[in-house]
């Protein structure tokens, strides 16, 4: 929803779940990495560089007057926003979250825009959409325990990018909540559109008008596919989550809640719970180490 409503603005292009700018490099040295030839043809095939929408000639062509691989997504990205008849481009990557330093040091003009929501409505989202090898589906623990995956693997997400951005310097990194931005978007997009450096237009809020979605509702689709205005309680842990499942996301990520500024709900978590917490957390931290292993050994893809 971020996304689409900062790609509105006339002046600000902001692509869709790339993913390749960490991807490409991976395993290679970060810092002023010069571009080769090779490097180039690791970006273009990677699956979802074409995201972008840059043809290969046109990929190809990009790197001629680029002398590094911070230079040449630089010159993508510039590229992208021309296609699109705008001067700005962004990206729109959550897994980018853990790569803030990363990103920092390719590109240090870069600004992180960082929206964070409630977890515990997180979760009841993820269990929509997460599935066997599909983002935290992927974990053994889904099968038996999926709220103590999602309470784990929200907070993996969330606590790297808060706590690396609340540590850079001013004006490089903005926070925003998903509770607030759908409540009442003016205000949180008026203070973006400053931090961004853009003036405030209207057609933020206005990003779903001419959608196929709004024009002829589906009570099939979801708020994503249905292209929903900003809508608020599309989630509401406090009605739709059962209070075993509340009391063990609080129990393994209540101490995130509260960093971001969300109350806990259940003022002493039951015994029962509080060890079958710990026994989620070692299984965790046993499926990341072995799924880990098997990325490095062959016998498995990264996730995407």
């Amino acid at each position: 929803m971020l996304q689409r409503m900062l790609d509105a603005h006339p002046q600000l292009a902001v692509a869709n779940d790339t993913h390749f700018i960490p991807k490409a490099i991976a395993g290679l040295a970060d810092d002023d990495l010069p571009l080769t030839p090779e490097l180039v043809e690791r970006v273009i095939g990677y699956h979802r560089f074409h995201r972008l929408g840059i043809d290969d000639d046109l990929a190809r062509t990009l790197a001629i007057g680029a002398q590094t691989y911070a230079g040449y997504v630089g010159a993508l990205y510039g590229a992208y926003a021309i296609a699109r008849g705008k001067g700005i481009a962004g990206e729109k990557t959550p897994d980018y979250v853990r790569c803030i330093p990363l990103l920092d040091r390719l590109f240090p003009w870069a600004r992180f825009v960082h929206i964070v929501r409630d977890g515990r409505d997180v979760a009841l989202s993820a269990l929509d959409w997460a599935g066997e090898g599909k983002g935290p589906g992927r974990f053994a623990l889904w099968s038996t325990e999926p709220i103590a995956v999602c309470a784990l693997w929200w907070r993996r997400q969330v606590e790297p990018g808060a706590r690396v951005g609340r540590s850079m310097a001013a004006g490089r990194y903005r926070e925003i909540r998903y509770e607030t931005l759908v409540s009442h978007p003016e205000p949180p997009l008026r203070g973006l559109c400053s931090f961004l450096g853009l003036p405030y237009d209207v057609a933020m809020e206005r990003f779903h008008d001419g959608h196929e979605g709004v024009t002829q509702p589906d009570a099939r689709m979801d708020a994503k596919k249905a292209w929903l205005p900003a809508t608020p309680g599309l989630r509401d842990w406090r009605t739709a989550m059962e209070p075993r499942d509340v009391a063990l996301f609080e129990a393994l990520a209540g101490d995130t809640l509260v960093e971001l500024g969300y109350e806990r709900s259940v003022p002493r978590i039951p015994r029962d719970i509080v060890k079958t917490a710990e026994r989620c957390a070692e299984l965790w931290s046993e499926d990341r180490r072995v799924t880990r292993d098997r990325i490095s050994s062959g016998r498995m893809q990264p996730p995407v």
